[in-house]
């Protein structure tokens, strides 16, 4: 009895042993002799990395479909004659002595596939998903990046990344209560003639949101851009400070294309866009003075 309970002892610490082995076997193959990740460790924590991203967005974009009902009263917002900007700049005017009030518009709404609005509620929702998962994705990014890093770049890195993701969400509200609304507002109305009846499509709609959105999270991260290239010699302060005007001209260019063309639209993207170039400026002046003190 004793012999047979002392073999089944033995196995069991062999069993343990080989699993030791095996993790050892499977992390020596993930490093090389100083420690460091080889390039199929490096693949391997990349491969679990983007599958807790995926993981984390699938869930959000299930909790988004879910609830289609809130959603899409909150991305048709933008759509409605009454829509909050419309009353803010409404209640604007009225302060400062002008009755100023938007006419009312109706714009019909269509979907003229059979699976249409099934998969651009798919799409969405993945869309939102990723969106609203872009913090996790930052903090996923920099675990990945952070081992490469000085300490003192880890401290920076944190307070960049935290940046530009409330640049971004700037950017993207920027677009859903200003640009968006008011861009639907003027081509949706517009009319050649009486004759010509405007029916949006769902997919036409949702293209031009998420697009607007992209852009002006894209082109919000201005002070970001300006610090890498001051931070690398690239731009100056004084030679921002210096090409102002052109690159003014360039911002209302650039604020021309992406909106519709009337003068109210192209003036409200202009300013805050002018705003983030002058940040830019003071950026690379602190990187400037930041590399003195270095030296």
């Amino acid at each position: 009895m004793n012999a047979k309970k002392e073999q089944k002892i033995w196995e069991q610490k062999k069993k343990e042993l080989k699993q030791i082995q095996s993790r050892q076997k499977k992390k020596n193959e993930k490093t090389d002799n100083s420690g460091l990740l080889t390039f199929g460790g490096h693949l391997e924590v990349l491969r679990q990395m983007l599958f807790r991203i995926l993981g984390v967005a699938g869930v959000i974009a299930a909790v988004v479909f879910y609830f289609k009902d809130a959603t899409w009263n909150l991305l048709l917002a933008p759509s409605e004659w009454d829509f909050c900007t419309y009353q803010w700049l409404e209640q604007a005017m009225q302060s400062i002595g002008i009755d100023f009030h938007f006419n009312e518009f109706y714009v019909d709404m269509i979907a003229t596939d059979l699976s249409s609005q099934f998969m651009t509620h798919i799409t969405t929702a993945v869309y939102l998903g990723v969106l609203g998962a872009s913090p996790y994705i930052l903090y996923e990014l920099f675990r990945f990046i952070s081992p490469a890093l000085y300490e003192n770049e880890r401290k920076y890195s944190v307070q960049v990344a935290g940046i530009i993701y409330i640049l971004f969400i700037l950017g993207v509200l920027m677009s859903y209560f200003v640009l968006f609304p008011i861009s639907f507002r003027f081509l949706g109305t517009y009319s050649v003639s009486e004759r010509v009846v405007s029916n949006i499509t769902l997919d036409s709609y949702i293209s031009t949101f998420v697009s607007l959105t992209l852009v002006m999270g894209v082109v919000f991260q201005l002070p970001v851009i300006a610090f890498f290239l001051g931070k690398m010699g690239v731009v100056t302060s004084e030679l921002l400070s210096k090409y102002r005007k052109h690159s003014f001209l360039v911002i209302m260019l650039v604020a021309a294309i992406i909106t519709p063309p009337d003068l109210m639209t192209l003036i409200l993207v202009t300013i805050p866009l002018y705003l983030l170039y002058e940040i830019s400026i003071r950026v690379v002046a602190f990187v400037e003075k930041y590399k003195k003190k270095l030296l």
